[in-house]
């Protein structure tokens, strides 16, 4: 059973969305928060496999939450609940480490589905939203000479890179040949060896270091680090 959190603050959203989740059959909302505070609470108390999480709340909005809550627990999983795809503070909570997004008009098997792959820790971001998000991450750094850190291998960062073009496991499993529970150790062994949260952070580090160019693409001989290099940021 999937257990989740539902952050909103209209009561008629929070009752729909357990409507929704509860009928798949799978899926359990064990804790429903009308604002950020309570959300933090929650996750804090309940470790929920999943929390959807409204951005606009009083006292504390959802990115703020999202942050206090990634901050005390990198492994939680939290999907963005948005009414417009192009909110700005979208962005800030998937480059927080937001497992993904959805707009709150989306088809309702899209929030079933979302929160699957959330659990599965499968990101939920069309190609489309995985460049823009990695555009504004990179556009908001000082960039240095890129640099591949030492200690991955060379299938850790040619998964990384795949990653960084927006392959999910089992597309990345078929382009290289491989069972998709391969890819998923190689993608958590290299976001562990880098210290990132999730999948997002994996592809902006990805293109940070030169194992994906401007095009979306991998790049065949990104430049190396030496023996301590470590990646920026």
């Amino acid at each position: 059973m999937i257990r989740v959190v539902v952050a909103d603050d209209q009561a008629l959203v929070r009752a729909g969305v357990r409507m929704l989740l509860e009928a798949a059959g799978e899926m359990e909302v064990c804790g429903e928060a009308v604002d950020g505070t309570q959300a933090v609470q929650l996750a804090e108390r309940l470790r929920p496999d999943v929390l959807l999480m409204d951005l606009r709340m009083p006292r504390t909005d959802g990115l703020e939450a999202t942050r206090r809550i990634l901050g005390a627990w990198p492994a939680a999983r939290i999907v963005i609940l948005t009414t417009f795809a192009e909110d700005e503070n979208v962005y800030a909570a998937l480059r927080a480490g937001a497992i993904g997004f959805l707009v709150k008009d989306d088809e309702p098997e899209r929030m079933v589905d979302a929160v699957r792959r959330a659990a599965a820790g499968e990101p939920l971001l069309a190609p489309s939203v995985l460049r823009r998000v990695v555009e504004r991450a990179l556009a908001a750094e000082e960039q240095e000479a890129p640099r591949v850190p030492a200690g991955l291998t060379e299938r850790e960062l040619e998964v990384l890179a795949l990653v960084g073009t927006g392959l999910s496991n089992a597309e990345i499993a078929d382009a290289l040949h491989v069972g998709v529970t391969t890819v998923k150790t190689h993608v958590s062994t290299a976001m562990e060896k880098l210290g990132l949260r999730n999948r997002i952070q994996a592809a902006v580090v990805a293109h940070r270091i030169g194992l994906v160019d401007a095009g979306f693409r991998p790049v065949r001989n990104p430049p190396r680090g030496g023996p301590g290099g470590q990646p920026a940021g």
